[in-house]
């Protein structure tokens, strides 16, 4: 029996694709909201060997979508949204208590804000 919630760690290294079923990177993490319990981000990965060199996109939770048959999320993202989406790379830390940065996150994603 299918279950709809699942623990983080199983979502952590799940492959996130295009529609079409291309991948394009895996889920690092998720960005919980402290206060109401919701998932605001998952962050990213693409490129990189071994981890290193990694550049790190948060992307709202909102425009992932899960595709039972890929057993992958997907999220329609072009290269232009990433290439003007904000990022950090490596072991660099996203300032996530910047409130104008969320919001460009979610301008480029064309997302609800999480907090509201």
């Amino acid at each position: 029996m299918a279950h709809n919630l699942i623990a983080s760690d199983r979502v952590e290294g799940t492959a996130v694709c295009r529609p079409g079923g291309k991948k394009i990177g895996v889920i690092r993490r998720l960005m919980i909201d402290k206060v109401s319990g919701k998932v605001a981000y998952a962050v990213l990965t693409f490129g990189g060997f071994l981890h290193f060199g990694e550049s790190h996109f948060p992307v709202p939770w909102a425009a992932l979508s899960y595709n039972a048959v890929l057993q992958a999320y997907e999220v329609d993202i072009t290269d232009e949204q990433l290439h003007d989406a904000p990022f950090y790379v490596g072991d660099l830390e996203f300032d996530w208590g910047d409130r104008s940065r969320e919001v460009s996150i979610h301008k480029v994603y064309r997302t609800a804000h999480y907090w509201e």
